[in-house]
């Protein structure tokens, strides 16, 4: 499979979502076909037997695409223990403070007695194109995308956090990959940075996003050009770091600063701190398209594409996912807020 695994996952993923459909398709025409020659054999709530049957079929599809691609992750035990832990005493209707490391107030979407908040469910309808696709995640691993709960206020609103680290011992890393603030020039000279002049004029047009509340001093730069010295693969196409050997790319004509999104500042967590906030809603897991991932630094865009990758890659995940995107469009602020 080499660096194409995720892709052929989602592929997969598609392809075992359209077999369980022809599945439950066929078991419900034989059903209505049995019903027919002896109608006293199916009640009238025979309807809550398929969605049961639906059901099941959504657990063996889980059960078996998590047999061949889930990594270790996290025991849902112990998450659900901490998680009463870490929000027992909180009173103030602020428990999602501390997100990532934000030391903002944000608001609870989990506030509301009488809120409806979306679970997901076992198994989803997902879109793929081999251009162009997401599908949901049921653990967390390095190159997957967390897409903020609808709900989620501050400064994590509607934000996609691409993960860079993730570890069960020494907690997980990521940055913010649609927050774009302007070019690097001018966001590098307006505050303490760690880039220095040589790196500003070479990447002066280069794009820059808000990557997170931890360490705002520190750029990392994130893009498609390939392993470099300094650089760290995230995932298929997708490297972060190596800014000195891609600044000499630049000079010979090699790499353009267009295809490189600076990040400043990044989001953080302690270990287990992001499984609660996993298991309590707050984020949703994706893998993406390197399409996605690198809207911001240069990727060819699709025709569906829209300004906000927040809404597209809930949107290509397909089925509730999708519902929340498009109920929650409208609330969104401006496209180049969300891009």
């Amino acid at each position: 499979m080499g660096d194409d695994w995720r892709q052929f996952r989602a592929g997969l993923v598609k392809q075992e979502q359209t077999d369980q459909t022809l599945l439950f398709a066929q078991q419900k025409q034989q059903q209505k076909n049995q019903q027919r020659r002896n109608p006293m054999a199916f009640p009238p709530n025979s309807e809550d037997q398929q969605h049961l049957q639906q059901e099941n079929l959504g657990k063996m599809f889980t059960t078996a695409i998590s047999s061949i691609f889930s990594q270790k992750s996290q025991q849902r035990d112990e998450i659900k223990e901490d998680q009463q832990a870490v929000f027992a005493d909180d009173d103030s209707g602020e428990i999602l403070c501390g997100i990532g490391g934000s030391t903002e107030p944000c608001s609870d979407p989990f506030e509301e007695s009488d809120a409806q908040f979306y679970i997901p469910p076992d198994v989803e309808q997902v879109s793929f194109d081999k251009e162009r696709w997401a599908h949901p995640l049921s653990h967390i691993e390095p190159g997957c995308v967390l897409i903020a709960n609808e709900h989620l206020g501050g400064v994590f609103h509607h934000t996609v956090v691409l993960i860079i680290d993730h570890h069960d011992k020494a907690g997980s890393t990521g940055i913010v990959i649609n927050r774009p603030q302007g070019k690097l020039l001018k966001i590098a000279n307006d505050q303490s940075s760690n880039v220095d002049a040589s790196l500003k004029l070479a990447f002066k047009n280069a794009t820059v996003s808000y990557g997170g509340p931890v360490m705002p001093e520190e750029f990392s730069i994130l893009h498609g050009f390939g392993q470099v010295q300094d650089s760290k693969r995230v995932g298929s196409g997708v490297f972060i770091g190596g800014s000195r050997e891609l600044m000499e790319e630049v000079r010979i004509g090699q790499f353009s600063p267009n295809e490189a999104l600076f990040a400043y500042g990044r989001a953080a967590w302690v270990p287990q701190q992001l499984g609660r906030e996993i298991s309590k809603g707050v984020w949703y897991i994706a893998s993406a398209c390197d399409s996605f991932v690198l809207r911001n630094a240069g990727a060819e865009q699709c025709p569906q594409d829209t300004d906000d990758l927040w809404f597209d890659v809930l949107n290509s995940m397909g089925g509730e996912y999708a519902d929340i995107a498009n109920t929650w469009k409208a609330t969104s602020s401006s496209p180049t807020t969300h891009s």
